[in-house]
């Protein structure tokens, strides 16, 4: 689907620009820099520490989908906007980009943190391109996709068999796993057809196929506004494992500016957090910036008011006491890409290493035990 879409682009990089940087550089092994003091709650920030961070230059940030209201994108528009990165030397450029571009342009070095759509998302590129992303934030702890039928279809999914399906590019990994629990695999008892655009009033209008797949957050508020009917199975709901919201960097950025890594991760998870206290003002925040750069993908202040509201709501709820929004589970990680690897996500590679590919220290090191973020004094 267009928001964070998940088809991952056929890009072949240089190896030049994937090869990772992985040396010593200062880096005390848990996302800090041993040369630099550590952050204090209500103590100044370190002077030391701000002119560590100012030489990291410009941080540029990639978005996932335009400046959408989403996990992974507004955590950064409201850090920005309530000036969470400047009171820690950061000079953070939020940059309207798209997930299936960002992996590449992260690698590169073209930007130094970005939003994927799932943490399967950034493994499957980083596995298929020996490239040393690292993720240091997954805001969802459950695929935020579902499957819309249109009402009558089916009481449960085994009555989906023998019909079809519209598919924005292909199915969602985990709208496949849940269809494949009832029973029902993709060619052989149900097929998919492609449909276009992203509207899915005109895609339920369409009259050979039974519903679309979409995103919880999205697709049914535009339904509902509307006034269509439909019926709806999570995939979360089903049991499924995933994520999404996903916020990653790269290994040689993290080596050559430990302190801006761990500090761009404390003012993204305050943002995170802040934007979950008051969704209406965040993605009031996103709306603004979305208006700014003209709005080339025709979103709405209601669409993103239910966007955020929807993602708020699921991520505040799947967080344990104790820790802070955004911090990422190795555990469930490792579930997702594994089960995922069993329907040919990544290939004959099979599942990836997730401990290669994530670094919760970050997240972890600078939150305190309530689960609050450890901050400086103004």
């Amino acid at each position: 689907m267009l928001q964070r879409a998940r088809a991952l682009l056929p890009i072949t990089l240089a190896a030049a620009t994937l090869l990772a940087a992985c040396g010593d550089d200062g880096d005390d092994g848990d996302g800090s820099s041993s040369d630099a003091p550590a952050v204090e709650s209500g103590e100044a920030f370190p002077d030391e520490r701000c002119a560590a961070n100012e030489a990291a230059g410009t941080v540029t940030f990639l978005t996932g989908f335009d400046y959408a209201a989403a996990a992974s994108i507004i955590d950064v528009i409201t850090a920005d906007a309530n000036g969470y990165y400047d009171e820690l030397c950061l000079d953070v450029e939020i940059t309207s980009s798209f997930s299936t571009a960002n992996y590449a342009l992260v690698a590169g070095g073209q930007g130094q943190f970005a939003s994927g759509g799932s943490f399967s998302e950034v493994a499957a590129f980083a596995q298929a391109n020996d490239a040393d992303l690292v993720t240091v934030m997954v805001d969802g702890r459950s695929p935020i996709d579902t499957l819309l039928l249109k009402p009558g279809t089916a009481t449960e999914l085994a009555d989906l068999a023998g019909t079809t399906i519209g598919v924005k590019g292909k199915l969602p990994s985990s709208v496949e796993v849940m269809l494949l629990q009832a029973g029902l695999s993709e060619a052989e008892d149900f097929e998919t057809v492609p449909v276009d655009g992203f509207d899915p009033v005109a895609h339920f209008a369409i009259d050979s196929i039974v519903g679309v797949p979409g995103w919880r957050s999205n697709e049914p508020g535009r339904l509902e506004r509307e006034g269509v009917a439909f019926d709806q199975f999570d995939a979360a709901d089903a049991g499924v494992p995933g994520s999404f919201g996903a916020i990653f960097t790269s290994q040689s950025f993290i080596d050559e500016h430990p302190t801006a890594a761990e500090d761009f991760v404390r003012a993204t998870l305050r943002g995170l957090a802040t934007a979950i206290a008051d969704p209406d003002a965040a993605s009031a925040a996103a709306v603004a910036l979305i208006e700014a750069g003209g709005n080339p993908n025709f979103l709405s202040a209601d669409s993103e008011q239910f966007r955020w509201r929807t993602e708020a709501e699921i991520i505040a709820g799947e967080t344990p006491d104790g820790v802070a929004p955004g911090t990422p589970d190795i555990d469930l990680l490792t579930e997702e890409v594994e089960t995922y690897a069993e329907i040919g996500l990544y290939g004959d590679a099979g599942a990836p290493d997730v401990e290669a590919l994530v670094d919760a220290s970050f997240a972890e090191g600078v939150t305190a035990e309530d689960g609050t973020v450890v901050w400086p004094a103004p």
